[in-house]
């Protein structure tokens, strides 16, 4: 029965209830499940809206808008009350759009026709403060995620990974801490584990446009691996230097140079090739240099560092 369970059983399924995307459409079978049992642990947003309400295109999207800034924090049921007519009777919805929160596994606020994006992202954060209340003990994922990209750029990856994966256990999509933790095992020598990582990686996450970043970083330190520490790099830096035109022994240094673990230097071998000659072999430097830069990761000063250089070069 609509609104038939009690308080207790909600909580007992509201772990396995909750919906997989922020935004979703919800109708009459699934609305106990996925609006009130979900929202024992997470605030949802329910939208009554339907196809002919021009003001419900002009809210919908804001809603959309303002709920993905939360980051997951916050989610949002879509009703269409002509597919749904019994939901709406049920809620008592007399106009729309009509826009309900729920919390806790009930309607705690809401509100009839549009409202500005300020009036939403005040909503919003009402919600978020709400969720952080009751969860005193969750992990806040923005500031865990700040401090595991400062270990790795300090060098400590041990303490990157454990990090890294907290976030990862609280939210077990989240791609940032993803790569991030990829990146943490290749800097702790680890090849074998990140390499298990791209492979076995979530679905959601692969599909993600960044993934192709942790990929790149394995297959940069799988390529150093096999180099080993004997790489000449000493004939390479000496046929630079009686030529230092020759860009693809420039080049190949640079390689060399990041098997050796020696990342900024090989960056910087990769400028100077782009600042004597940017065309060379359709750009191959800068394109390696844009490698260097997803495999290092953006946290990384160095990175900063070359990435400006690299734009004083290109629009000098």
């Amino acid at each position: 029965m609509l609104f038939g369970s009690s308080k207790d059983a909600q909580k007992n399924d509201a772990a396995t209830a909750a919906a997989p995307d922020a935004i979703f459409d919800v109708g009459t079978e699934d609305f106990e499940a996925n609006v009130m049992r979900a929202s024992m642990d997470t605030p949802i947003i329910v939208d009554f809206w339907a196809p002919w309400c021009g003001p419900c295109k002009q809210l919908g999207p804001a809603l959309e808008q303002a709920v993905t800034a939360t980051k997951g924090v916050v989610r949002m049921a879509k009703v269409n009350i002509d597919e749904h007519p019994e939901l709406a009777q049920a809620m008592r919805v007399q106009s729309i759009p009509t826009v309900f929160a729920f919390f806790g596994g009930q309607p705690i606020t809401g509100f009839t026709g549009n409202r500005p994006a300020s009036d939403l992202k005040k909503l919003m954060d009402q919600l978020v403060q709400l969720a952080r209340e009751s969860k005193p003990d969750a992990v806040n994922i923005p500031e865990t995620l700040d401090a595991a990209n400062q270990a790795l750029a300090d060098n400590n990856p041990t303490q990157a990974q454990v990090l890294y994966s907290t976030v990862l256990e609280e939210d077990e999509n989240n791609v940032a801490a993803f790569i991030g933790l990829v990146r943490a095992f290749i800097a702790d020598g680890d090849v074998d584990t990140a390499a298990g990582m791209i492979e076995n990686a979530p679905e959601t996450i692969a599909k993600n446009s960044q993934f192709s970043a942790a990929i790149t970083a394995v297959e940069l330190a799988q390529q150093a691996a096999q180099a080993g520490p004997d790489n000449g790099t000493g004939d390479l830096a000496k046929a630079i230097e009686r030529e230092p035109d020759n860009h693809a022994a420039r080049f190949d240094y640079a390689m060399a140079l990041f098997a050796a673990g020696e990342r900024e230097e090989a960056m910087n071998q990769l400028l100077e090739s782009i600042r004597r000659d940017r065309a060379w072999e359709d750009e191959k430097a800068r394109k390696q240099l844009l490698q260097f830069f997803d495999a290092i990761g953006p946290a990384d000063k160095a990175v900063g560092t070359a990435r400006r250089q690299l734009s004083s070069i290109l629009f000098s």
